[in-house]
């Protein structure tokens, strides 16, 4: 058994009795609160035909209704308090592109809570306390940057706020403040990368010895694509706004490959996508949460709609999901097959000469979907890697996901670059044009 990297605190350690009992203690409690709190729950539990008093265990939490984001926008600002507006000491937000934004209130408890869960985080992925931390997410109502700052300074970090943006002061504060750790998304690592080497300097000179990555999903190829670059352990943070922000999971430095659920504030479950149904530990599905601690705004059995399963823990009582493989309303559907942008990114990182930044082009010719992989060559790549390129990932995207594709490589620097979670797809098909059901997704922020 692989051990996480620092010491478990006392949580971390209890037994598997002891934390099922403290979660139907706590589950209780909130399906009581917000039965007496918040009107949207007490008409929605009676129209599923249940009370709070009905959980009698972990199980029965199935017989209670969905929490969805549409639900959190009809609801919009305030519907969903379980405590007075005079309480709430912050508030952040969803973007509010795709419709209404989604508000989420904390109060101070929360506020403690949210530091004390990403302070976990970040011990468990190998920062300690003296370490400088690098923060580049975006600060603001996007939950990622205050998210992240306060959970490394109640770890006892040095906080380097620098936010998104601004990618060459990003490198030179990374070389003169020379800080342990970096938190941003891993997309705008891959920028901050070609800026490194745009200024003649190699990546893997600095201090950095960790990065924490989240807010969009990532393969395992673009992982080892920034651990061997900088030389650093890459681990992957998993939250979203609407829970409490980063801080829900964490990959450990020393055990990857799933990331753990602080399991005493946040009950998971996996469910079948279309039907609701929960599915036994193990399969894959779409993660769906309950706040067991959120005193201004629980949510019970709300749908993420990101698609992992549940795994054992390793030296944590706590059980593991397996990194986000995409979101169930990510979904384009090409000629009749399903796609997820976030399959291309392995398929694209195994092929010689070619860089992770790419984009997916979907266009409409005649009646007919078309697909167009438009990947960058890298700065050394050959001619005849580039030719050769073109027929592989082509052959590769026919093989293993069912649907053909035009494939262009452009030049090195040509796609545009994230500085902040990266839209893999242009959909040039027209409005709602072979999009999955509930496709317009708002911020998932880490």
């Amino acid at each position: 058994m692989a051990e996480c990297a620092g010491v478990p605190d006392a949580a971390e350690r209890m037994s598997g009795p002891g934390l099922a009992e403290l979660q139907l203690e706590r589950l209780r409690g909130v399906l009581r609160r917000v039965y007496d709190r918040v009107p949207f729950y007490r008409r929605a539990f009676a129209a599923a035909g249940v009370r709070p008093e009905d959980c009698r265990t972990l199980a029965d939490l199935a017989r209670f209704p969905f929490t969805t984001k549409a639900d959190l926008r009809a609801q919009y600002p305030w519907g969903m308090l379980a405590v007075p507006e005079r309480e709430l000491r912050r508030v952040h937000a969803s973007s509010g592109t795709t419709g209404a934004p989604t508000v989420v209130g904390y109060t101070a408890r929360d506020l403690d809570v949210w530091a004390e869960v990403v302070a976990r985080s970040l011990r468990a992925a190998g920062v300690r306390p003296g370490h400088r931390v690098h923060v580049a997410y975006g600060y603001g109502l996007f939950t990622g940057g205050l998210g992240a700052h306060y959970g490394a300074e109640r770890l006892g970090c040095t906080v380097i706020p620098a936010s998104g943006g601004m990618t060459a002061r990003q490198v030179r504060l990374i070389v003169d403040l020379r800080p342990e750790a970096v938190m941003v998304t891993p997309s705008y690592m891959l920028t901050m990368l070609d800026e490194f080497e745009r200024q003649g300097i190699d990546p893997r000179s600095t201090s950095l010895k960790v990065g924490v990555f989240g807010a969009e999903p990532w393969s395992e190829g673009m992982r080892r694509e920034i651990e061997e670059r900088f030389g650093i352990d890459a681990v992957d943070i998993y939250g979203l706004s609407e829970l409490i922000g980063p801080g829900v999971a964490q990959e450990c430095a020393e055990s990857k490959g799933g990331l753990h659920i602080w399991e005493d504030h946040f009950y998971p479950e996996i469910v079948d996508p279309v039907t609701g149904e929960v599915l036994p530990e193990g399969e894959r599905g779409e993660l769906v949460l309950t706040s067991l601690t959120k005193e201004a705004m629980p949510l019970v059995r709300y749908r993420t709609r990101d698609l992992t399963r549940l795994l054992p823990g390793t030296d944590r009582v706590f059980r593991r999901i397996e990194r986000i493989t995409g979101r169930s309303d990510d979904l384009v559907i090409v000629r009749g097959v399903n796609v997820h942008p976030a399959q291309f990114e392995e398929l694209v990182l195994a092929v010689p000469g070619i860089s992770p930044h790419f984009r997916l082009r979907l266009t409409r010719e005649g009646r007919m979907d078309h697909l167009t992989v438009r990947a960058e060559a890298r700065p050394e790549a050959t001619a005849g890697q580039r030719a050769a390129a073109v027929g592989e990932i082509g052959r590769r995207v026919k093989e293993e996901m069912g649907v053909t594709a035009g494939v262009e490589i452009v030049e090195p620097g040509s796609l545009e670059r994230s500085v902040g979670k990266l839209g893999r797809v242009v959909d040039e098909r027209g409005e709602g044009a072979g999009r999955g059901k509930d496709a317009g997704r708002g911020e998932h922020p880490p």
